[in-house]
């Protein structure tokens, strides 16, 4: 048994709660064409993001724990698609999720609390959650080990270490994790290494190696992990394209990020993969341009990956109440209606858990459900109060979902 699992252990019977204090805000301006693009700031901050923590001694040095990952699972909750809906165990499943997507900004690697998460896993569970979109890497300054022109190494041993412990607590509360590996913070002009991150994008050698070096090892590190059900590529690249501050750079690097590293998830892992794009106009041909579809990730050229296995599983399109003028309402509409290519999934990754005064979470859940949207995750459960809602308010919808679907959400029943 690990250390971090014996520490698991120990701090199951006697937790204490951490707050963060890390925020995300978004002040966006949209635009009544829906083919303009809205002149739009969306930011993650970090509270403190050059104190460096205890944790940091070893930024520099790559590897891995030398003791493989032990997980308790046996495949029978592995998440797989068929008919366009998602299944565990041979019997469909609908995400009842949430975002959880930091404690305190960079937990892995970093200042990762495992009194926290344990504490947290708990009472989501209780609830109904049986799903989490966790950010793994914030914005790349902690956990990874990336020189100043984009050479990638790897994650530090404590990076991994830290995973292993939200996988194994995700095992014990059959919380599934879609694990958001980049955001658009690692890109932006206010993150320490965000000149490594656009150099390591606009380079295939270079973003092949952060391929081979993390990606590669992440799945198959958790392939076994059955609650591992997701790799979110890159949160939110909309801002990558279109803000200054992100550097403006060009589709192009992205998509090849995306063939390459879903070509190399598939051909190493059962684990499924989404990109989760920021606006509806990136991910359908009809509203723009579906930069992450089967075609256009099999248009590059990827060298050694298979081109044929570039592609995402599911759609995973984010929607706040900013962008009603130029879109609409996603929940009121199916999936079809909104302008999604409908031979995959469609998730709704992160809607807000509280909005204007007609805004009412519970009615977005039942829906979206009703709509045939085969999940729901709310912005967020843990972090600071950006505005967009708090544990305390996505919970009436979570448990209200638990009287409308409950053997879809535990197929193989709720331990």
């Amino acid at each position: 048994m690990k250390p971090k699992q014996i520490m698991a252990m120990v701090f199951a019977c006697a937790l204490t709660f951490t707050c963060a204090s890390c925020t995300k805000t978004k002040t966006e301006e949209s635009k009544p064409s829906t083919e303009s693009k809205p002149e739009t700031v969306s930011n993650e901050t970090d509270t403190n993001p050059t104190e460096d923590t205890p944790a940091q001694l070893d930024e520099y040095v790559a590897g891995l724990p030398e003791e493989p990952y032990n997980t308790t699972c046996d495949g029978s909750a592995k998440v797989t698609i068929e008919d366009n809906k998602f299944m565990a165990g041979g019997k469909e499943m609908w995400f009842n999720g949430v975002n959880t997507p930091w404690d305190k900004w960079n937990d892995f690697g970093g200042s990762f609390s495992l009194p926290f998460w344990q504490e947290h896993f708990a009472k989501l569970h209780e609830s109904g959650v049986n799903a989490c979109r966790v950010w793994i890497s914030c914005n790349g300054d902690v956990g990874m080990v990336i020189s100043a022109d984009g050479d990638f190494e790897g994650a530090t041993v404590a990076h991994w270490e830290d995973l292993d412990s939200l996988f194994a607590l995700a095992e014990q509360y059959q919380i599934y994790i879609m694990a958001t590996v980049q955001s658009f913070d690692h890109y932006k002009d206010t993150n320490k290494t965000y000149e490594s991150w656009r150099q390591l994008i606009q380079s295939t050698e270079k973003t092949d190696a952060y391929v081979d070096n993390y990606i590669v090892p992440l799945v198959q590190r958790y392939d076994a992990c059955d609650y591992l059900w997701a790799i979110d590529l890159c949160n939110e690249p909309d801002w990558i394209v279109e803000n200054k501050e992100c550097g403006k750079l060009d589709w192009l690097s992205l998509e090849q990020y995306y063939a390459k590293a879903s070509a190399a998830i598939h051909a190493n892992s059962d684990v499924l993969v989404t990109v989760g794009l920021g606006m509806i106009k990136y991910n359908s041909d009809e509203l723009g341009c579906n930069v992450i579809s089967d075609a256009e990730l099999q248009s590059l050229s990827i060298g050694k990956y298979d081109s044929s296995l570039a592609y995402v599983d599911f759609w995973s399109t984010h929607w706040y109440e900013w962008m009603i003028p130029n879109w609409g309402v996603i929940y009121d509409k199916t999936p079809a209606d909104f302008k999604f290519d409908t031979s995959k999934p469609v998730v709704i990754g992160e809607i807000p858990a509280k909005g204007s005064e007609s805004y009412d979470l519970t009615n977005v859940y039942e829906t979206a459900y009703n709509n045939g949207y085969q999940g729901v995750f709310a912005w967020k459960t843990s972090g600071g109060d950006d505005g967009c809602g708090l544990w305390n308010d996505c919970q009436p919808a979570i448990e209200h979902m638990m009287t409308v679907c409950p053997d879809k959400i535990f197929p193989n029943g709720k331990k």
